[in-house]
């Protein structure tokens, strides 16, 4: 089933993706982005106590802009923690939840799990080759064409994305951990 880019959404098109790399820039990058972007925020490399409270601090901040704010998390956790929605794997997506539900894809298989899960949203990656993934073969163009046509549900690029990928690539939602960075001081 073919996507409608210009179909309308609730969800935003432009997603930021917090990373160990990306931190010491993310709160010049949430105010920089574009008001009711979307944030997903993992922070894998720090302490459950200290990835809860940078998450408490950065949910505010983005909250400021009118960010939707996802956990890469447990539903649990992020109902706990107050996050909108969820991301990750097909499997983790809760039935009959009300947080929005974002799914990683990475192939044809796990497009069709995050359908039967009932993602709001799939992030298909990597489109363009990554410093997170080093080495790991990027899906490019034509391929991440050929598999965002098999959902109707909307398909986010991920990975080497840039505003310039994005504009070559010709879609319009995206998300970066590193191309969406912003070094300007606030």
């Amino acid at each position: 089933m073919a996507q409608n880019q210009t179909a309308p959404t609730t969800l935003p098109a432009l997603w930021l993706i917090s990373d160990a790399r990306n931190d010491a820039a993310l709160e010049s990058s949430l105010k920089a982005l574009p008001r009711g972007s979307g944030f997903i925020y993992r922070h894998y490399h720090l302490s459950a106590t200290d990835r809860r409270t940078r998450f408490t601090a950065l949910a505010a901040l983005a909250r400021k802009y009118a960010h939707i704010v996802i956990l890469a998390d447990t539903p649990v956790i992020a109902r706990k923690w107050g996050a909108d929605g969820i991301y990750g794997p097909a499997r983790r997506m809760p039935n009959g939840d009300a947080l929005i539900k974002l799914a990683a894809a990475h192939n044809a298989r796990d497009i069709v799990a995050a359908d039967r899960a009932g993602a709001d949203a799939i992030l298909l990656s990597p489109v363009f080759a990554t410093r997170s993934h080093p080495g790991a073969r990027s899906l490019g163009a034509v391929r991440f064409r050929l598999l965002a046509r098999k959902t109707s549900t909307p398909v986010i690029a991920l990975g080497g994305m840039t505003r310039e990928h994005a504009r070559a690539l010709g879609w319009s939602r995206w998300a970066a951990i590193d191309g969406l960075v912003s070094t300007q001081d606030s």
